[in-house]
């Protein structure tokens, strides 16, 4: 769409004509204490030209590249044929259905999407989709919140939760009252550690995060924290890899009843990595919950004829109720991104992503054991992982990261500016898309970068 700026006696016969002085009272509904926040850090705006030239600079940095790289975002195969179909008009340029008779192509992908996420969770119901798995996680975390119906409400929210994602989430709920307790890791396994999870428990408390596999790649003990979360009458939240779960128990089935909510970030089904989006979360729960499900629910129905039809059953946002009631939004970017994903399932069926589930963690079995035959060069967590690991180098991780870019291979993913007690760690991940070929190439860069006199690293040693 072109920008067509207003005039300001554009903008002066506007505001006339509604009857009001200024454009900040369109506003008014939002309270002062919410509208003072700095925005400091978000950087001055730049031309379109030079917007350009530095989207294409970047772009060029990402080609070419051996990625063993995954944090939250994960690099698959995806056939040709998913973007072939999702790419059609019918698709890539259908907006909001909000007209059923005039959408029921776009409802009923909707419908099928929804269907296929409940069943890989194991849930009763899954909505339309939401802008990515951070803000999935912050929505289900205001959901039990709202669910709890106590007025100051607390979260227990491991330290093994994307750190990305926790950061949103603090942005999300800082304004509402709502306590964030960080639950710490155990050193060793790299799991929730239980005795400080039993100590974090505290009156107030509304809902625990459970992730799987967690932000190291490691697998956590989900049956125990669900129940535990349980026996404690507090919700529990999933936060999952979807690829995973065609795999691994799905969180329906964790524990003795299940988990009351499942969110994440669905990239990994269909979707390129494109530097960084659009992507889009998903987001189930118990059919319990339902009311408090934020974004939409596209149902089936019957008409007079008895013929199937779809409909919007549940749109709680801000189009369809008044501002202040309603519970979140999606764009046309997220609709588009689901439609992906609804075709690269459709497609592979529950045995391909089984399939490719699998595929990832052999790799993955294959590249830790490539790369402890090299000196210098340890695993940081003895518990089981699904296709991502820690793993400890003897020079700086900095270091690391850029001798090996300069060979055409992206080593993973450096800990230390998010987990400063893992400074010298980095996370690698690799998924089916990983050949045996792939893997000796990093493992042989590595030793080689690793092997270099120590005063190179002394140069370059982080300092304290």
């Amino acid at each position: 769409m072109p920008f067509i700026p207003h005039t300001e006696q554009d903008i002066k016969e506007m505001l006339e004509t509604i009857g009001i002085r200024d454009i900040e009272s369109l506003f008014d509904e939002i309270p002062n204490s919410l509208r003072q926040v700095n925005l400091d850090q978000v950087p001055a705006g730049i031309s379109e030209m030079a917007l350009g030239r530095l989207m294409r600079e970047r772009a060029e940095q990402d080609s070419h590249l051996l990625c063993f790289i995954g944090a939250g975002a994960y690099e698959h195969h995806i056939p040709a044929a998913v973007w072939e179909v999702a790419t059609r008009g019918e698709f890539y340029t259908a907006y909001t259905p909000y007209q059923a008779e005039a959408s029921q192509g776009s409802l009923q992908l909707i419908y099928e999407y929804q269907t296929m996420m409940a069943s890989l969770m194991a849930m009763e119901v899954s909505n339309a989709s939401l802008y990515d798995g951070a803000s999935a996680l912050a929505e289900a975390i205001l959901m039990a919140v709202r669910l709890s119906k106590k007025n100051k409400a607390s979260v227990l929210l491991p330290r093994t939760i994307h750190p990305h994602y926790r950061h949103v989430v603090k942005t999300m709920t800082s304004q509402q009252g709502i306590q964030l307790i960080e639950v710490p890791y155990h050193p060793a396994t790299g799991q929730v550690d239980k005795q400080a999870l039993e100590k974090c428990m505290q009156a107030g408390v509304a809902a625990l995060v459970i992730p799987q596999p967690n932000f190291f790649g490691v697998l956590e003990e989900v049956d125990q924290l669900t129940d535990w979360a349980r026996e404690k009458n507090i919700l529990s939240i999933a936060v999952v890899n979807p690829t995973a779960m065609a795999l691994l128990k799905p969180p329906g089935q964790w524990g003795t009843e299940g988990v009351d909510m499942a969110c994440g970030e669905g990239q990994p089904l269909g979707v390129p990595l494109a530097s960084g989006g659009p992507y889009y979360g998903f987001l189930c729960c118990k059919k319990v919950h339902v009311r408090q499900m934020p974004g939409r629910i596209v149902g089936r129905t019957v008409d007079l004829d008895g013929k199937p039809g779809y409909v919007l059953t549940l749109q709680a946002r801000e189009q369809h109720i008044r501002r202040a009631k309603a519970t979140s939004n999606i764009c046309t970017n997220q609709g588009l991104m689901v439609t992906a994903s609804t075709i690269y399932m459709s497609l592979m069926g529950p045995g391909g992503l089984r399939q490719v589930a699998a595929l990832s963690h052999q790799r993955t079995r294959e590249m830790k054991q490539a790369l402890l035959q090299v000196p210098g060069i340890e695993a940081v967590f003895t518990a089981p992982f699904f296709h991502e690991i820690v793993v400890r180098v003897n020079k700086p991780t900095d270091y690391v990261v850029n001798e090996l870019a300069k060979h055409g291979i992206q080593a993973g993913y450096a800990l230390k500016a998010t987990y400063p007690e893992l400074s010298d760690c980095l996370l690698l991940c690799a998924t089916e898309t990983k050949s045996a070929e792939d893997i000796k190439q990093l493992t042989q860069q590595l030793h080689h970068t690793l092997e270099e006199g120590l005063s190179i690293g002394s140069k370059l040693a982080c300092p304290a």
